[in-house]
This record gives C-alpha cells, structure tokens and sequence, in this order.
C-alpha cells in the first residue's frame, strides 16, 4: 500500500529527481501540517506507482525549507524531473492537490 515517504537533506535529491514528485515541508507541532496530512496520506496511496510522495519536517531539515524558501508551513512543493513546478501553502482541498498532479501526469 502507498505510503508517503520521509526524506531528509541527504536523500531530497535522489527521491524527486525523476519523474513527478509532491512534497509536504511539515513540523509535528503545526496544528494544519497535521490536518494536511491525511491527504498526503491518501495521495501516497491514489498515485502510488506513479507519483514518489515525501515528507520533509523542517525542524530536522531547515536546510531543505531555506533552499526553497519555505516560510509558512504546511508548504507543499509539486516537482517534475527534479525541478520545482508548482507549490500549495496551507490547507487546500484534496481535489486541488489532485488537480496538478494529473496536469503533471499528461
């Protein structure tokens, strides 16, 4: 079963380089981090095969947030190929979420 993935400094690379990734920049204490996070959960699962899902928590990765200017959190960063494309900060619907990943996906 899909699952979303932790990734780290040392792993942020390898994980998105290929193919269409989404990212959720987290921290335990955010009260919408955790509300966002079954619909990570459920994305991990509806793309699982085509689509790597991570998490990062920013408290134990700031040199992840600062390289892509995370400033508020929860910050979900959508890549294609390794290359940031588009971005979601807060809590959204998971229709939106679903939205870019199918554009990412043609």
């Amino acid at each position: 079963m899909g699952q979303a993935i932790e990734i780290t400094a040392d792993t942020f690379d390898e994980k998105v380089k290929e193919g269409v990734s989404v990212v959720d920049f987290w921290a335990p204490w955010c009260g919408p981090c955790r509300m966002v996070a079954p619909t990570i959960e459920d994305l991990a699962k509806l793309y699982e095969g085509k689509v790597v899902v991570g998490k990062v928590n920013v408290d134990e990765n700031q040199e992840l947030a600062t390289r892509f200017g995370v400033r508020s959190i929860p910050t979900i960063l959508f890549f294609k190929g390794g290359e940031q494309v588009d971005s979601i900060v807060g809590l959204q619907p998971k229709q939106k979420f679903e939205e870019k990943l199918n554009a990412l996906l043609v």
